[in-house]
């Protein structure tokens, strides 16, 4: 299979989790005979100060003309530090949201028991914890209008919402459920908010269609807190922008680290693949960042290109090295390997047709296998 791949390396540790996913990919290309081409586009804070803009129109077209989009991650401090500032790295990734008609974001949530330690959550909480987030994504509070008045003392974000931008995102996400545990949540502020009253409304009506789904409702505020206390009782969550996106990072520490989770936003005819954390620029160049995130928005992405061997090879090698303990510092603080020996691990183990056996630890010491 050929596929045309758009790379966005971002910000901070963007480059450096990116090299890592590229690394992977090249080794499922090599391993199921598939052929990956890229185009780089620059994005965020880089393209700020390359171009004064923060996506070209041209990278807009490129990602168009892609068969998907690999995101690293954007964000500068020095735009965030400074509210005074007009363009900012994140209107490039809204930009291109709207622009690919990316409306159904898809943020799955797993833990794994070989860092299970490493959750702020107790132990007996975090059995069998398997849930997926569907955040609609191009519409609500960050697409309406903005408007701070002249004398600066008064500003307003307009939230909105259209019966068919609820019912794109609602469909996905009972889709989805039909192929999990079949359960639905509705996560709104029905109790104060006119936009959630008619996602509630229009969610009621679609799930007609879904007779196998069963559909739940939650407050936005009680379902932060059931997601703290009983995750494992979620199976879809299904919910508008804002509250999605502060949902999916509540729930990202479940896991141990925010550097596992990866996510898709998908359209009708365009998708992206990016992990769910920052640019995290305090790591960058370090050789520290956890790529696994990265990683697994690649499987994600070969899903999405029906390539569900690969997918599941791509996920087991990341099982495999967090059983193995080849982790980065976030999983790990006594002994971690860096983020580039991790992506060469994993793609050691795609590559590899008989049991895996690391030489060292340390790339410097040794590039090597022994199978």
């Amino acid at each position: 299979m050929k596929k045309q791949i758009t790379l966005i390396k971002g910000d901070g540790i963007g480059p450096e989790i990116t090299r890592q996913a590229i690394k992977v990919l090249g080794a499922v290309a090599s391993t199921f005979q598939h052929d990956f081409k890229y185009t780089e586009v620059d994005m965020g804070a880089r393209a700020i100060e390359k171009h004064g803009v923060p996506i070209t129109d041209e990278g807009l077209e490129a990602c168009a003309n892609s068969d998907a989009v690999l995101l690293g991650a954007i964000g500068d401090p020095k735009f965030d530090n400074d509210p005074t500032i007009k363009v900012r790295p994140e209107q490039g990734l809204l930009k291109l949201r709207k622009t690919l008609g990316l409306h159904s974001n898809i943020r799955p949530i797993k833990t794994y028991d070989e860092i299970i330690e490493s959750s702020p959550l107790k132990k007996h909480l975090l059995d069998n914890v398997d849930f997926v987030i569907y955040r609609e994504l191009i519409g609500g509070i960050y697409f309406g209008d903005k408007v701070l008045s002249e004398d600066e003392k008064k500003a307003y974000d307009l939230c909105e919402y259209t019966t068919d931008q609820i019912e794109r995102i609602t469909r996905k996400a009972f889709e989805g459920a039909q192929r999990r545990k079949k359960k639905v949540t509705l996560v709104d502020k029905a109790n104060v908010l006119e936009t959630s009253r008619l996602w509630r409304k229009t969610v009621r009506e679609i799930a007609k269609d879904y007779q196998d789904v069963k559909l739940d409702y939650l407050f936005v505020d009680n379902a932060a807190m059931q997601i703290i206390q009983a995750p494992e009782s979620f199976d879809v969550i299904l919910t508008e922008n804002m509250f999605g996106d502060i949902l999916s990072d509540l729930a990202s520490v479940i896991t141990g680290s925010i550097g596992m989770l990866p996510s898709a936003s998908v359209g009708e005819e365009n998708a992206l693949f990016e992990p769910i954390h920052g640019s995290y620029p305090q790591a960058e160049g370090l050789d520290i960042a956890n790529p696994m995130a990265m990683i697994l928005s690649v499987a994600m992405m070969l899903d999405y290109f029906d390539l569900t061997a690969e997918a599941a090879k791509v996920r087991e090698a990341v099982e495999w090295a967090l059983a193995k303990g080849y982790v980065t510092k976030d999983l790990k603080m006594n002994d971690p390997i860096g983020c580039e020996r991790v992506g060469e691990i994993i793609s050691l183990y795609i590559e590899s047709e008989e049991e895996l056996i690391i030489n060292s630890r340390n790339t410097e010491q040794s590039m090597g296998v022994l199978i």
